[in-house]
């Protein structure tokens, strides 16, 4: 049996999806958006406390990149995966580990606009900073998606997911209005029935849907 250690609406989201769409038996343990994760029980799955962790045939992994390589290796080797020798493994591994670069930016905002209870404690500078960072992600998938609906030609794999989760959250802080080919791709794979399934239900992390820099004037 497959457990999924999960806080919703963060990376672990990411993993959520990947395992809806492998179609394979699995069990998800919730975890609130606290410090639970630092609970000695847990750092013994997961050394710094963080989300997801995947416990699977008595072993743990941890990282959402080792995760998603792992998980195609096991159950998607040809199709939401790209093998070592095949002609697209490069790019594959590329745009499945670009998913990172952006999450790191949407982490920084999290913090700043969620996490941070104080006022006095935020960031304008930071808050602008890492929007603008998030922007240049969008760039740079701008320009991989040009011509293509998926960032591999030959069609939809786990880079998508990656990438697709990270610019879900990235919506919350940089709209991609002046990314066509950003949008155009998300709105396709985000009508894909493992992203739906994996989307929180009930009480969400973000309570509003998108966050200005802050203050707003």
């Amino acid at each position: 049996m497959i457990k999924l250690h999960h806080v919703p609406q963060s990376r672990s989201m990411r993993t959520l999806w990947l395992l809806h769409e492998l179609d394979v038996p699995f069990e998800v343990v919730l975890h609130p958006f606290d410090k639970s994760l630092r609970d000695p029980a847990y750092l013994a799955i997961s050394p710094a406390g963080r989300v997801p962790s995947l416990e699977i045939d008595g072993e743990t992994i941890f990282e959402t990149g080792a995760i998603g390589e792992y998980l195609c290796e096991v159950f998607s080797p040809d199709g939401l995966g790209r093998m070592p020798g095949t002609p697209e493994r490069k790019d594959w591994l590329v745009w499945m580990h670009f998913a990172e670069t952006i999450s790191q930016h949407c982490a920084a905002l999290t913090q700043q606009h969620i996490a941070l209870r104080d006022d006095a404690m935020r960031s304008p500078i930071v808050m602008k900073l890492e929007a603008a960072r998030i922007n240049k992600c969008y760039d740079a998938l701008e320009a991989r998606l040009a011509g293509q609906e998926y960032l591999l030609k030959s069609g939809f794999t786990a880079a998508d997911i990656g990438v697709g989760q990270a610019v879900y959250l990235g919506q919350y802080f940089a709209r991609t209005d002046d990314h066509p080919n950003v949008a155009a791709w998300f709105e396709r794979i985000s009508k894909r029935d493992g992203f739906v399934k994996s989307l929180p239900t009930g009480k969400t992390l973000f309570d509003q849907r998108f966050f200005e820099p802050w203050p707003v004037v």
